[in-house]
């Protein structure tokens, strides 16, 4: 009796070579990018040698070997010798959709400029900051008030606006979790700036909510796009008054006004809640900024430490109306309860202290100077960038794809602009420009010819 026949699989050659547009370094590593991501070929797939793939695609050596680089370059290709080159798809299903399109390996990157953090080698002694802060008196009871008073009273006085009640939680998007739990039930609609903070889509994504995304300019969200969005009566609106991410942008105080006054006077606006996520502010150079100046009854404004002080110190601070506030710190204590205290002298001390204070505005004004010196390297090669307030630099480019394959080919990481755009967008790049220490002309040259990196199948798409 016949065995029945099973067609054989095709080989890790045969889908390669089905799906390379076409025979360029950029075209092979974007088609082997493309079988990796969509689990074609899975995690530890041995892939063909660097010569096999050149003799049937036709390309000398060099040309496969640059794509293999570029992959290896993004994390997806690790080579074990004689054993070969293999897929790497580490497993991201722990983190939220639009964070694993900011995640990979470092791979052979020799300078990573796509993570949209702080440089450790400018952040403030923490542990220096623990030992002055000496031994405090130890927390004995679950309902002392949560935030420890010294640094409220401190708070209060750096607030950008008077406002009637502060807590101290766990981090930014802690606060603005929070804050949005509180006002928005499945359905709503809430309006983001696009492009915007990836975590906050992939947030808005888990409430249910409907994004209303409107454009920003180099003052933040347009007063006519405020307008329009209002009309589908939103329960919140979610800011970025400083530093933006990714644009770097910074609200003025005349846009902030102009903001405000949409609010109060659109007829579909009466109960929509302002969260503002000042995520970078003590380390930005724009004025302290918040539409609370004007609507004090329906601002959250949060202000974090993270990129000042430290990502692990997880601190930040949100203030706002008190019937909104007294809810979030009763909700808080039916899970962590309060952010430890012994944290918050620390912060505290960072804050008023001369060691902190001074890391600090150090730290503001190298990532100042580090912005202005890529912009001027970029110009050096034609390309005319913005400098962002903070760390972050958004750079067109030509082709997302082909922008990033050029740059990990040469040991650059940066991040895909494709995860900041609630709609889709022109392509652009993140640059953390404030990760890049040295090597500033060299970069700006590479990430020049980044922005015109364009394969043909790009160009015919």
């Amino acid at each position: 009796m016949r065995s029945p026949h099973h067609p054989q699989a095709p080989s890790p050659l045969d889908l390669v070579l089905g799906a390379v547009e076409e025979p360029s370094p950029h075209g092979i590593a974007a088609a082997i990018s493309r079988l990796v991501r969509d689990g074609t070929l899975v995690d530890g797939t041995r892939l063909p040698t660097v010569r096999a793939v050149a003799g049937a695609l036709g390309v000398s050596p060099a040309t496969v070997s640059t794509a293999w680089q570029a992959l290896a370059g993004v994390g997806l290709l690790t080579t074990r010798g004689r054993a070969g080159s293999h897929v790497h798809a580490p497993d991201r299903t722990w983190l939220p959709p639009r964070y694993r399109g900011l995640a990979g390996d470092l791979g052979n990157i020799r300078v990573d400029l796509s993570t949209g953090t702080p440089d450790p080698t400018l952040l403030p002694d923490l542990a220096a900051a623990l030992a002055r802060t000496g031994a405090a008196t130890p927390t004995t009871s679950y309902v002392e008030a949560p935030v420890v008073p010294a640094l409220e009273e401190h708070l209060r006085r750096t607030w950008p606006y008077p406002v009637e009640s502060l807590t101290v939680v766990d981090g930014a998007m802690d606060a603005v979790s929070r804050s949005l739990e509180l006002v928005v039930r499945f359905g709503d609609r809430v309006v983001i700036e696009n492009p915007g903070f990836p975590p906050l889509l992939d947030l808005l994504d888990h409430l249910g909510a409907v994004r209303v995304p409107v454009d920003v300019d180099a003052d933040g969200p347009t007063p006519a796009a405020l307008t329009a969005a209002l009309g589908t009566s939103p329960a919140a609106v979610v800011l970025q008054p400083r530093a933006h991410n990714p644009t770097g942008a910074s609200m003025s105080e005349d846009r902030a006004r102009d903001l405000a006054h949409v609010l109060r006077t659109h007829p579909d606006a009466g109960r929509t809640v302002v969260v503002e996520d000042d995520h970078s502010g003590e380390v930005a150079t724009a004025p302290d900024v918040s539409l609370g100046t004007h609507l004090p009854d329906r601002v959250l404004h949060v202000r974090s430490f993270s990129k000042s002080h430290g990502p692990d110190l997880r601190i930040a601070a949100l203030g706002g109306p008190a019937d909104l506030m007294d809810r979030i710190v009763a909700r808080r204590m039916l899970g962590p309860g309060w952010t430890s205290r012994t944290l918050q002298r620390v912060l505290l001390e960072l804050l008023t202290g001369h060691h902190g204070m001074t890391a600090v505005t150090e730290a503001r004004r190298v990532y100042h100077s580090r912005q202005a010196r890529l912009v001027r390297a970029l110009a050096t090669h034609g390309v005319t960038a913005r400098p962002g307030d903070g760390i972050n630099l958004w750079l067109p480019v030509a082709s997302e794809r082909d922008a990033t394959l050029h740059l990990a080919a040469a040991g650059i990481r940066v991040a895909p602009g494709s995860p900041f755009w609630s709609e889709p967008g022109p392509d652009h790049v993140r640059v953390t420009a404030g990760m890049l220490r040295d090597g500033v002309e060299e970069v700006g040259a590479v990430l020049a010819a980044a922005t015109r990196a364009q394969s043909s199948s790009t160009r015919s798409a």
